[in-house]
């Protein structure tokens, strides 16, 4: 990576690299462009993505060849029912010496992708909580910790829920955002079935390095923005609130409960990493707008009155605007 001399040419450099790296991963994912956009927003923002969709949309290799352009160590954690937190972190086990050693568990990488999170008890879902939020492990009072950049990626199936453990909202919480994958056009699907029916595999580059993404996620963090977009993004928090001062008829309606203030700081955050990839030195109220849906629809609880008439969280964010 170039050298840069200020701010505004790193801005320039960052949209310049996005256009790589969008350009490389379209070599194996067609498609999926927004997609594509919030998972790089969110590490260039240092934050974790959750990702709902059916089986079949390739999300286990998008996530891997996300983590080849960004030159990334990737593992792949498979949840299932009798996942125990030790298979996740890892645990002391003793050598030929009789002495304690820490093995490692998958956790230790860039990049992780935890398949069907939602198929695990609590106890192991919970032992990614500190590793989300402190970036470390604690293994027998002994603190380890992870490489950065740290990003986890959740996948969720959205149909089949039997036997499946919602994740309790406080771990919701630390997903920045909640990306819904939807089914390829006819147009994509051909494209899709043309490219994975043969036996050319593309040659991917890598565009980024660890200590370069490291860069652009301070980069993003030192992006002025107005305070009317500050207030806007605040002010569209406090409306998911029900019976707050400025709440909205719908949100009183149909909302059980709404966003705390994380989910602020990640439309700010979230704003100003679009605006850079956009190709602007500072984001307006259409960048807030533009990670809204993503940011505030795992962290707002229906009521069942919405249930019952068919309201979504989505309908709600749309009113809301």
């Amino acid at each position: 990576m170039a050298e840069f001399k200020t701010d505004v040419e790193a801005a320039d450099g960052l949209h310049d690299i996005y256009g790589k790296l969008k350009s490389e991963i379209s070599k194996v994912i067609i498609g999926q462009e927004d997609v594509v956009r919030l998972l790089l927003t969110s590490i260039f923002c240092q934050g974790h993505c959750l990702l709902v969709g059916v089986p079949g949309l390739a999300k286990t290799l998008l996530i891997q060849t996300l983590a080849s352009v960004l030159d990334l160590k990737f593992n792949r954690i498979q949840f299932t029912p009798d996942l125990m937190p030790s298979d996740i972190l890892g645990a002391e086990t003793l050598d030929k010496d009789r002495n304690f050693k820490f093995i490692k568990g998958p956790v230790f990488a860039n990049i992780i992708l935890a398949d069907e999170i939602n198929r695990t008890p609590p106890k192991t879902q919970a032992a990614l909580l500190e590793s989300m939020q402190e970036y470390s492990v604690t293994i027998a009072g002994q603190q380890y910790n992870l490489d950065r950049p740290f990003f986890v990626l959740a996948t969720q199936n959205p149909i089949e829920q039997e036997g499946t453990y919602p994740l309790p909202e406080a771990q919701l919480d630390r997903f920045m955002f909640n990306v819904l994958l939807d089914y390829p056009s006819y147009e994509k699907e051909l494209d899709i079935v043309k490219s994975t029916t043969t036996d050319d595999q593309p040659n991917l580059g890598h565009i980024l390095n660890a200590d370069e993404i490291s860069y652009f996620q301070h980069l993003v963090r030192r992006v002025p923005v107005a305070d009317n977009v500050v207030e806007y993004a605040v002010g569209l928090v406090h409306k998911t609130r029900p019976f707050a001062s400025n709440a909205s008829d719908i949100t009183n309606e149909y909302l059980e409960w709404g966003a705390g203030p994380r989910a602020s700081q990640y439309l700010v955050l979230g704003a100003k990493c679009n605006a850079l990839l956009n190709g602007k030195y500072s984001p307006d109220i259409e960048d807030v707008q533009a990670i809204a849906k993503p940011t505030l629809r795992h962290r707002l609880v229906r009521n069942f009155k919405a249930d019952a008439d068919g309201v979504t969280v989505d309908t709600i964010i749309d009113k809301l605007f």
